[in-house]
This record gives structure tokens, C-alpha cells and sequence, in this order.
């Protein structure tokens, strides 16, 4: 039975490379997956899912306005799973759209994504994941500061924290750091310049 699932962590807890590794393991039994990304990732260019390890596939980037139930039904609706990363920059239509591949086309549809931004807030995609998904599961990952687990999303500029500002600003590493909550409240000066 098709089922929507959000893989939801903060970065870095691998959820690009599990949505490649998903991919891999239905493609290596002669099984077709449709893939899928938001167009706001532009990290390595429009239509990519990349990994930090450096694996990647292309993918349809998905805009404000693409339809997920129409694009599945022009790709292919056959598809043995559809596998959608960066899903909370989808739109609370096409987390709607997804049910409608799950109910109405039978196939399974995977997302990936983060579940609060910088400033612990709910994106989009994903309130309307939370509750239309038929299975939810956190992708683990430990603190940037600590071995704790890593549940919220730490924007860095000059070296500080930021908490205020635009919910979408695209970066890796470099910008933000997986972080447990005690962190986020209270972190440790990191660059004193």
C-alpha cells in the first residue's frame, strides 16, 4: 500500500544521500523512481540533489506553481516511487498533490527535508507534511558543538549566530550549523575577530 513519508533532521543528518541511496536501491531492481527538488536549491545548480559527500543525480526542480500529481502523471505513472528532496520549500498545494500520486496513482512518494528553520519556525512544506504524511522519521545527526542531537538549524554570519531575517537563505556549511537546543540558546563564541 502507497504510503507519504517525511524524512525530516537538521543539516546535515543525510537526508540528500539517503534520498540517493533510495533511488539506487529501486533503480538496481529495474524499478523507476521519479526525482524530484525545489528550484530555491541552487547550492549546485537548478534540477540537482547533491550530497556533502559529493554524490548526486539530476532532478526536476520544482517551482511555486509546478503541479506534483501532473508531473507524475506526464513522467510516468508507472513510477515505483516518487522521491522529492528539499520538501519544505514545497507549497501546502503540492504537499496536497503528493497525497493525490499516494491515493489516486498508487505510487509511494518519499520527502526530505528539514523540519524548523533558523529560527525555529515551521516551513511551508513542511506544517502540511506534518499532517498529511502517513509516517514520519527523524534523520539523526549530533551537534555541531556537542554530541548531543542535533535538532534545530544555527544561521551563522561573521562567525555569530543570526536569528532574525528571511525564512529562505540558501547555503551549506558555511552557514549553518546542526545544532542541539542547548547550543541554540546558548552558544560558544566561536570567532571573537
Amino acid at each position: 500500500m502507497a504510503q507519504l513519508f517525511f524524512k525530516y533532521g537538521a543539516m546535515n543528518s543525510g537526508k540528500s544521500i539517503e534520498i540517493l541511496k533510495v533511488a539506487h536501491n529501486y533503480e538496481e531492481q529495474g524499478k523507476s523512481v521519479i526525482l524530484m527538488t525545489s528550484i530555491l536549491d541552487t547550492r549546485s545548480g537548478h534540477g540537482k540533489i547533491v550530497s556533502r559527500m559529493g554524490l548526486n543525480r539530476d532532478a526536476i526542480a520544482l517551482k511555486d506553481d509546478s503541479n506534483v500529481f501532473e508531473i507524475v502523471k506526464e513522467k510516468n505513472p508507472n513510477a515505483a516511487c516518487v522521491l522529492i528532496d528539499e520538501c519544505e520549500f514545497m507549497t501546502k498545494d503540492q504537499v496536497l498533490q503528493a497525497t493525490q500520486v499516494v491515493d489516486d496513482l498508487g505510487i509511494p512518494v518519499m520527502t526530505f527535508g528539514l523540519k524548523n528553520d533558523f529560527k525555529n519556525e515551521l516551513f511551508e512544506g513542511t506544517k502540511y507534511l506534518l499532517l498529511y504524511a502517513d509516517k514520519l522519521e527523524e534523520m539523526k545527526t549530533i551537534c555541531w558543538f556537542c554530541t548531543k542531537k542535533a535538532t534545530m538549524n544555527m544561521r551563522m554570519a561573521n562567525g555569530k549566530p543570526v536569528y532574525d531575517g528571511e525564512q529562505i537563505s540558501i547555503g551549506g556549511n558555511e552557514m549553518y550549523y546542526p545544532v542541539c537546543r542547548r547550543h541554540y540558546n546558548h552558544p560558544p563564541m566561536l570567532d571573537e575577530n
